[in-house]
């Protein structure tokens, strides 16, 4: 997952309003959203490469996503997949900053972890952050520090906390968010080491490119009093909507 926008705790009607776009290799094979026969009780896409998870939910209202660290890395020297700290937690009885605590992050090439057991939500990254306990409000995280200043993030970010504002933080409104395909300005884009074209088809909310891009969009609402909402849209490679399924049970 790069890029994903969330309201924690900042809304009457919602405890939790998250929006997330997955980033990834399109010939990574991939399992869509569904309830895991081997655990019953977890919703989420299966990395069918690692067996873990980007983003997922219990129906105890334990939830867990994670976003890879940007940085040159050789993700081969690390013994642990990072979509593991998702599914991990989901199975888990620990409680959010407990189960951060304990995590040896040097097992695992650079990560941004987002857990919750719907008391609170914590953030922890093994490249200097955390963990903490995040305050209600509204933020963002793609692959760097939470919050950090990318163009897209500052951009979907912006655009979450007006719906909110307007009372318009719908479902619809949120997957038009993510389906935002505009990239940086140029004199906005930091390529780094990259090329710059690459960096620049990188900053969009939603992005577009043969060999690597956005394959789905998740819309995660925990509506008051305890109703979750899951919904994943998902895309092929010339980003085409290739299918839809949505989700909703009571903790």
């Amino acid at each position: 997952m790069c890029l994903i926008v969330f309201s924690w705790c900042n809304d009457p009607e919602y405890r939790l309003l998250l929006a997330a776009n997955r980033d990834e290799l399109h010939r990574r094979p991939t399992q869509d959203a569904h309830w895991w026969p081997d655990r019953p009780n977890v919703l989420a896409g299966r990395d069918l490469q690692a067996g873990g998870s980007w983003l997922g939910v219990g129906r105890n209202g334990r939830f867990a996503t994670v976003t890879n660290y940007r940085e040159q890395q050789n993700t081969s020297v690390y013994p642990l997949s990072r979509g593991a700290l998702v599914s991990d937690f989901l199975a888990a009885s620990d409680d959010p900053l407990t189960f951060a605590r304990q995590l040896d992050g040097s097992r695992y090439a650079g990560f941004n972890l987002l857990l919750s057991d719907g008391n609170e939500l914590v953030y922890l990254s093994n490249r200097g952050d955390g963990p903490s306990v995040l305050e209600p409000g509204v933020y963002g995280l793609a692959n760097a520090s939470l919050n950090s200043p990318w163009p897209k993030l500052l951009r979907s970010r912006s655009r979450l906390d007006e719906l909110i504002r307007a009372g318009r933080a719908n479902e619809t409104e949120l997957l038009r968010v993510l389906a935002d395909r505009e990239p940086a300005s140029v004199d906005e884009v930091d390529a780094g080491e990259l090329p710059f074209e690459l960096a620049r088809a990188l900053s969009a909310p939603f992005i577009v490119s043969p060999k690597y891009g956005t394959r789905c969009s998740t819309v995660l609402s925990w509506q008051e009093p305890g109703t979750i909402r899951f919904t994943e849209r998902r895309f092929d490679a010339a980003a085409q909507q290739t299918g839809e399924s949505v989700f909703s049970f009571n903790l």
